[in-house]
């Protein structure tokens, strides 16, 4: 007899799963935008924190059901929510607008210098690798034959002896340098894409943690990569991302 029960009680429990599953189906939609970049928008069921992301066309799917609330969230733009309708979920054309988080200029200024380089001015062979200070420096000391390059390389004959290079730690500290250059170009790169009042108001990092944050996001990998394409709404949707994760580290040390 308790078997039964148990049995009668987990077919009641199934039921009742297998309804509250069935009671939502998939929504297709699609954002639309005055702007093109329409990928990695947060789609997210309020009542069931089901969550997805818009595709590069803005579309999007997730489960729901009518009376469900669905918010949508981006660094660029304005956060909006949506109570869905029966007819939503029939609308083959199912859309939502999303209005752009406006940045106000104070003041842009063009300039064109392109085609003006080195290169075009004859001044280095256009199939020669460039070099910063540091690369320069390292590229000398590990060549194998580095007194070689003394002509067209400054520097060249400092150190003429890899291994010895590598023996003292010569080697290790210019690779050293030439991190901690790239890390500086970055830096600045970053700088001068956002404002010291980007970071504070629209990231919500205090003051005196922003200096820690540009090192902590120039330390991602991936970031730098966009950063370096000068992309400003790519880099400034994973900067949100980063600034999220920072401000739960700077809570976890201030408890």
């Amino acid at each position: 007899m308790i078997h039964k029960a148990i049995c009668f009680l987990f077919v009641v429990i199934g039921q009742a799963s297998w309804c509250q599953v069935e009671d939502r189906v998939v929504l297709n939609g699609r954002i639309t935008s005055n702007s093109n970049y329409l990928e990695g928008v947060y789609v997210v069921n309020a009542q069931t924190e089901a969550m997805s992301t818009t595709d590069e066309s803005g579309a999007f799917s997730i489960m729901a059901k009518a009376g469900d609330e669905i918010v949508f969230s981006s660094i660029q733009f304005k956060e909006n929510k949506v109570i869905l309708k029966p007819e939503d979920f029939s609308d083959i054309n199912f859309s939502v607008k999303l209005s752009m988080v406006m940045h106000q200029l104070q003041e842009v200024v063009v300039r064109n210098y392109s085609g003006i380089n080195a290169v075009a001015l004859g001044i280095i062979p256009g199939n020669q690798k460039s070099y910063t200070e540091a690369e320069r420096k390292l590229h000398t000391a590990t060549a194998l034959n580095a007194t070689a390059n003394a002509g067209t390389m400054a520097g060249g004959s400092v150190s003429a002896d890899p291994l010895l290079n590598f023996l003292s730690g010569r080697t290790a500290m210019l690779k050293k340098e030439v991190i901690v250059e790239k890390k500086e170009f970055f830096l600045k790169l970053l700088e001068r894409m956002f404002t010291l009042d980007h970071f504070i108001d629209r990231l919500k990092i205090p003051a005196q943690y922003v200096k820690g944050f540009e090192y902590y996001a120039v330390d991602n990998d991936k970031f730098t990569v966009i950063l370096n394409s000068k992309n400003r709404t790519s880099t400034e949707f994973l900067l949100g991302e980063l600034a999220v994760k920072y401000k739960e580290i700077i809570e976890r040390e201030n408890k």
